[in-house]
C-alpha cells in the first residue's frame, strides 16, 4: 500500500512508527482532497457552463427550473466525493481507525449531497409540473414540502446513525415510541399538510385567487400555497402569510367565481333628497321626452296615463287624483335605459334599477348591474363614468342628490338672512 511506503519513507527522518503513519495519513488525505477539489472544480467551470448553455438554449421549457434550483450544481459534488472513495480504496489501509472516520465522513457528504439534490429536484419538479399543467391549482408544493420534510428526517437519521455507530433503523424504531413528542413538535406541519390536501382536493384555493380574509388583513392575489402558508399579495403590494389550516377552520371570500362568471358587479345607490320628488306636469314630461333615449319611453307612458285617467274620469287639476309621472320614477327609467345601452354593461347577468327603503339621508337609487370588464382600473373607471353621469343629470329632472349642510350652507343661510 502506499500509506505503508510513504510511512516507512517518513521514518527514515528518525520519526516514530505511529507518528509516521498519521504523517502519511494526513498528506495522502491532503492530496486526495486537493485532487478532489481540483476535479471538482473542472467540472464546474467547464461541463457544467456547457450543459447550462444546452439547456437555456433548447426549445424546452420544463428542464429550466432545473437550472434555476441549481440540480445539476449539487450533483456535481458527487466527482469529489467518487475521487475521495476510489482514492480511498487505492491509497489507504480499510483496518486503520483514520481511514474508518474518513470514511464515515464520506458516507456523511454522500448523505448531505443526496438530500441537497433531492432536495432540488422537488422544488424543480414543483414548477415544472405547474408550467406544463393547464390548471392553476395543479401545484404540487404541498406534496413536494412534505416529501422535503421526510428527506431531511432520513437525512438527519442517517447522519446520527454514522456519527454514533447504531443502526438507523434502531433510530426509527426510537422515533415510533416518541409519537406523542413528535405530533406536538410537528403539529403545524401535519395540520398544514392535511389542508394543503384537501384545498387541492375539493380545489377552494388557486394561484391567481383574488381571496379576503378579514381576520387575517389578506386581500389581493394567492401568489404561493405551500404546506405551511398561503401567501396572498395585497393590492398595496404588502405580503400576508396565512397558516394554511387557517383557510380550513376559517371562512373566507374567494373572487373566482366573479372572474369565471365574465361580469363584476356594479352595487352603488345614489341618495336623492326627499323634499325634491314630486309629480311631473304635462309640460315638464314633454320637454324630458326630447332626450333621446326617454323618448321611446315617455311618450308612450304618456298616452297609456291620459288613457287611463280619461276612462277613469279623473279631474286632471289634483294629480293625486289619478296616475301621473314623478320625477323619480322618470329618472329611474332613464337611468335603466342609460345602462342599456351602455357598452361595457353585461345586459344578460343581473340588472336591476330599483328604490330601497327611505332613510334619514334621503331615498336611495340603486343600480346593480355588471360590468363586462372585470379589470380593477378598468371597473373603476367605468363605475366612475356612470355616476358622473347620473350625477349630472339629476338637474334635468329637478332632483337633488341628498348631503349634509356644510359651513358653506349656513353662510350663504346667514347672507340671505341678512
Amino acid at each position: 500500500m502506499i500509506e505503508n511506503l510513504l510511512s516507512n519513507w517518513i521514518m527514515q527522518f528518525g520519526l516514530q512508527e505511529d507518528v509516521s503513519r498519521i504523517v502519511s495519513f494526513l498528506v495522502i488525505t491532503l492530496g486526495i482532497l486537493i485532487f478532489a477539489m481540483f476535479a471538482a472544480w473542472i467540472v464546474r467551470r467547464t461541463l457544467l457552463p456547457i450543459l447550462v448553455r444546452i439547456i437555456h438554449q433548447n426549445s424546452l421549457q420544463w428542464d429550466d427550473p432545473l437550472i434555476k434550483h441549481r440540480f445539476f450544481h449539487k450533483i456535481s459534488w458527487f466527482t469529489p466525493l467518487l475521487i475521495i472513495y476510489i482514492a480511498q480504496d487505492v491509497l489507504l489501509q480499510d483496518e486503520s481507525i483514520l481511514s474508518d472516520i474518513l470514511s464515515r465522513a464520506l458516507l456523511a457528504g454522500v448523505v448531505v449531497t443526496t438530500s441537497m439534490s433531492i432536495s432540488a429536484l422537488l422544488s424543480a419538479l414543483n414548477e415544472i409540473y405547474t408550467a406544463i399543467s393547464q390548471k392553476r391549482s395543479a401545484a404540487i408544493r404541498g406534496y413536494t414540502d412534505a416529501a422535503r420534510i421526510i428527506l431531511y428526517v432520513f437525512c438527519a437519521i442517517f447522519l446520527i446513525s454514522l456519527l454514533t455507530d447504531r443502526s438507523p433503523w434502531g433510530l426509527l424504531s426510537l422515533l415510533g415510541g416518541l409519537t406523542a413528542v413528535i405530533l406536538l413538535v410537528f403539529k403545524d406541519t401535519l395540520l398544514g399538510f392535511v389542508a394543503n390536501i384537501q384545498l387541492s382536493a375539493t380545489n377552494m384555493v388557486q394561484i391567481g385567487d383574488w381571496i379576503e380574509m378579514a381576520q387575517y388583513g389578506a386581500d389581493g392575489d394567492v401568489i404561493d400555497i405551500s404546506i405551511h402558508c398561503v401567501r396572498v399579495q395585497n393590492w398595496d403590494k404588502t405580503v400576508t402569510s396565512i397558516p394554511t389550516y387557517a383557510l380550513i377552520s376559517n371562512s373566507f371570500k374567494n373572487w373566482r367565481g366573479m372572474s369565471e362568471s365574465g361580469g363584476r358587479r356594479i352595487k352603488r345607490a345614489i341618495n336623492i333628497d326627499l323634499s325634491t320628488i314630486r309629480f311631473m306636469t304635462d309640460a315638464e314630461v314633454e320637454k324630458l321626452a326630447e332626450i333621446k333615449i326617454l323618448t321611446r319611453y315617455l311618450r308612450p307612458r304618456q298616452k297609456e296615463i291620459k288613457s287611463y285617467n280619461n276612462r277613469h274620469e279623473v279631474a286632471e287639476s289634483v294629480a293625486v287624483n289619478g296616475r301621473c309621472q314623478t320625477n323619480i320614477g322618470i329618472f329611474r327609467a332613464y337611468t335603466q335605459e342609460y345602462l342599456r345601452q351602455h357598452p361595457q354593461i353585461h345586459q344578460n347577468m343581473t340588472f336591476i334599477v330599483r328604490q330601497l327603503a327611505p332613510t334619514e339621508t334621503g331615498l336611495p337609487l340603486e343600480v346593480y348591474v355588471f360590468s363586462k370588464d372585470q379589470v380593477w382600473a378598468n371597473f373603476e373607471a367605468i363605475q366612475s363614468d356612470i355616476f358622473d353621469h347620473l350625477l349630472s343629470a339629476l338637474p334635468y329632472f329637478q332632483l337633488r342628490v341628498f348631503q349634509n349642510p356644510s359651513s358653506f350652507d349656513f353662510n350663504c343661510a346667514f347672507k340671505q338672512a341678512e
